[in-house]
């Protein structure tokens, strides 16, 4: 009976195993299912390069498949992702298919125009989001569901998962530091899909005027939340590997800083210095290539640190990880002159900048917002389309 017993215990941990191994298939992946939703509609596509489908593009794909894509709209960094961060991307159109690709910002409260959103039918959402409150990718969805709620557009997500959703950290933003890299009233890692976070945008009212968007979602399947998925393609310039997007929630707040984070490097978000830091024995010089073409401290010697060779583990173990912003911040000795006041537009809320000032570490402020993650854990339940844990 024991040997029985045992047999069956080491088949179902086989089987799990098995389970836990399966390759997670995109929305973008299942054609069948959306497929018949487009028959017939005037489609526009939210994505970038990003948007793949195996080696082809999704607009690629449609167009095959005689599917009548009239207009693509391009976030940051440009439909084939190489224009710089925050760098406008303007109309134009693609120069492999023709199809026209429209401004995102064109209309009223940095909205497309009317003129643009009548255009179509059905929006298609497919790109690759990092998880951050601050990668706006995000943003430009809402602000298309805002349009297309307006007008009576339908908005079609073909998820993807999210890299850094295994977990929940930061404050939630103080609405009063809204901006371009701050949307939503949600923790700077949130751990949710777009299609998640579309999902609680419109359960929670968040458009304006409390309005609701049709919106209908493509879950991937065999993926949850624990998934350490890896990403095939880099989401941005900036990010060109999965050690940068592990790091990205802890090391851009560098952005409000006088520091360089690496942008112009080989390992942008990796390291971190500045020509008048001192005791490191890392040094690099940030340089103007192709997606950072003024970095910060452009042909300078930064003297720093290099992250790059932290474990994955450790990362992950750390979270949003205030020890780096800290320690640069005590080796300068700047004073008031370290911080912009872009910072709180980043971290979302007032309280950090002053305990850093105060001399508080990273684990004292981290305790501060423990709350906030808690509380959005519960608030974002409802609206989760994989397993938690």
């Amino acid at each position: 009976m024991k040997k029985i017993l045992l047999i069956l215990t080491l088949l179902c941990s086989t089987l799990f195993c098995q389970a836990q191994k399966k390759e997670v298939i995109v929305g973008a992946e299942q054609t069948n299912e959306y497929f018949p939703i487009l028959k017939n509609k005037r489609i526009a596509i939210f994505s970038n390069h990003t948007g793949m489908i195996g080696n082809k593009h999704l607009l690629d794909v449609l167009l095959e498949n005689k599917f009548n894509v009239v207009a693509i709209f391009s976030p940051e960094h440009g439909f084939r992702g190489n224009a710089d961060a925050g760098e406008h991307v303007s109309s134009t159109v693609d120069s492999k298919t023709g199809v026209p690709i429209l401004s995102l910002y064109d209309g009223k409260s940095k909205k497309p125009s009317e003129s643009s959103i009548r255009k179509f039918d059905i929006l298609i959402v497919d790109i690759q989001d990092v998880g951050l409150r601050f990668y706006t990718y995000y943003i430009s969805m809402v602000r298309l569901m805002d349009a297309c709620s307006e007008y009576n557009r339908k908005v079609l997500i073909l998820d993807r998962p999210n890299p850094n959703g295994h977990y929940v950290d930061g404050p939630i933003l103080d609405m009063k530091y809204k901006s371009g890299v701050g949307g939503l009233p949600i923790p700077i890692v949130h751990g949710m899909t777009l299609g998640e976070l579309a999902l609680m945008v419109n359960g929670e009212s968040w458009l304006p005027s409390s309005r609701t968007c049709d919106v209908t979602v493509i879950p991937c399947k065999n993926y949850t939340h624990q998934t350490m998925y890896r990403l095939p393609i880099p989401p941005s310039p900036n990010l060109p590997n999965m050690k940068a997007i592990y790091l990205y929630p802890s090391t851009c707040f560098f952005e409000a800083t006088p520091v360089s984070l690496g942008r112009g490097t080989s390992l942008p978000f990796q390291v971190y210095g500045h020509p008048n830091m001192t005791g490191y024995n890392y040094s690099f010089t940030p340089r103007s290539v192709p997606g950072a073409k003024n970095p910060p401290q452009l042909n300078k010697l930064c003297h720093g640190v290099n992250l790059s060779n932290l474990s994955d583990e450790d990362i992950w173990k750390k979270g949003v990880n205030l020890t780096y912003i800290i320690d640069a911040y005590r080796n300068l000795n700047m004073g008031d002159h370290f911080f912009r006041p872009f910072f709180e537009l980043l971290i979302g809320t007032d309280y950090v900048r002053k305990m850093i000032e105060e001399g508080k570490n990273a684990d004292e402020i981290k305790a501060r917002w423990k709350e906030d993650v808690e509380k959005f854990k519960v608030q974002r339940k409802p609206y989760l389309l994989y397993p938690d844990n």
